[in-house]
């Protein structure tokens, strides 16, 4: 299993692309599992063109899409798979190790209603229709604490702003941080984007979903004495920018 090369004029929002070398059960899982689950015609390679995609080809049918970006260990991704099993879900992350650490959840848990796209959103963005999705996840995304590259973190308009073209108006977007900057953020950047904010006050913020589940990430930022935040927006009827 490879990983593709970031395109240079990106901007990535994420940051290692591997980690600590890949147990032999994760390799097999990439080379025996991945291929099924990985949906044809977002890479640049396979669709230079950048043809828009059928959303329903995702998985044969007109089911509700939901997205989860930067998947991380996948455990969130697998528990909402085995909560609706009614919905597609599309999940997107460049860290190999954490797409192997998925792949392995898939087969203990069985769920049957998930595409893997191994490498950076902003493909599926960019081969995507309008408007096609119902729900998005961005879970305790890379931080990117220093001031000079908050620019990569993912609620600026490079990202938000495709997000909110392929989110049907009513859609969720759910933000879960341990960072407080990263809240400030959020709050200053999404609604801008063309969503409205169903947490408004710093109240709001300290309650998990009531179909949540909690994340290596979370319990690592827990460990470490840092507090989750948890943030909701609902798309709005306004064009995007």
């Amino acid at each position: 299993m490879t990983t593709p090369n970031a395109p240079p004029e990106k901007r990535n929002f994420y940051g290692r692309i591997k980690g600590k070398t890949l147990k032999p059960a994760q390799r097999r899982y990439l080379d025996e599992d991945l291929h099924a689950l990985r949906p044809v015609g977002v890479s640049p390679e396979e669709n230079p063109a950048r043809i828009v995609l059928d959303p329903h080809s995702f998985f044969g049918d007109a089911r509700p899409l939901w997205l989860e970006v930067g998947f991380g260990g996948g455990e969130h991704l697998v528990h909402q798979c085995g909560l609706n099993p009614q919905v597609g879900f599309l999940g997107c992350e460049p860290y190999i190790n954490g797409v192997a650490m998925l792949l392995g959840k898939i087969r203990s848990a069985q769920v049957d209603n998930l595409r893997i796209y191994p490498w950076d959103v902003r493909d599926l963005f960019d081969v995507l229709p309008d408007q096609c999705l119902e729900r998005a996840f961005l879970l305790y995304p890379d931080p990117w604490p220093k001031a000079r590259h908050h620019r990569r973190r993912f609620v600026t308009p490079e990202y938000l702003d495709p997000l909110a073209r392929v989110l049907q108006p009513g859609a969720i977007f759910r933000v879960a941080t341990d960072i407080p900057d990263y809240v400030r953020q959020t709050m200053e950047e999404v609604p801008p984007a063309g969503f409205d904010c169903l947490t408004p006050t710093p109240a709001d913020w300290q309650t998990p979903w009531d179909d949540w589940l909690s994340t290596r990430y979370e319990q690592k930022a827990l460990r470490e004495g840092r507090t989750p935040h948890y943030l909701t927006f609902r798309r709005n009827e306004q064009p995007a920018r």
